[in-house]
């Protein structure tokens, strides 16, 4: 297991196995959010396997995938609102972690400021500063 925390709402993490849910219970995260498309790659575990051990575990279960490298604003739209109304802590996860990241990035651009943005991510792992300008336009459209 890969978990990476990024603030204390939220932590992100590479493809998960549906043991690594009980282990997350048991580390306290609430709501598990899925945002790799099912069948992305052969030999990845079903996203309804991973769900049913969410829910065996207490776990609010969000199917939300993305497609990597394609992170529209619509995207960033549908997961600023989930995020905020989640029961955290969230643990979010894709192929490598960083879909998470970014789609967390842009919508968290539109109430914070980008240096503290990827600097939080970076001390997970993730180098995404060359979103400032996606995180630029984020924070105007905050209204």
């Amino acid at each position: 297991m890969d978990f990476r925390k990024i603030d204390d709402n939220i932590s992100v993490a590479p493809q998960i196995s549906v043991e690594d849910v009980a282990e997350a219970a048991k580390l306290g995260f609430r709501t598990l959010v899925a945002n790799r498309p099912d069948q992305e790659e052969p030999g990845q575990p079903s996203m309804a396997d991973i769900e049913a051990a969410a829910r065996e575990h207490g776990l609010a279960w969000v199917f939300m995938p993305v497609a990597s490298g394609n992170i529209t604003d619509d995207d960033v739209s549908r997961f600023a609102p989930m995020i905020q109304d989640a029961e955290k802590p969230v643990l979010a996860f894709c192929r490598s972690g960083t879909r998470c990241t970014v789609l967390w990035a842009l919508s968290s651009a539109r109430n914070t400021s980008a240096d503290e943005i990827v600097t939080k991510a970076r001390n997970a792992g993730y180098d995404i500063s060359g979103l400032a300008p996606r995180m630029a336009q984020q924070a105007r459209e905050k209204g």
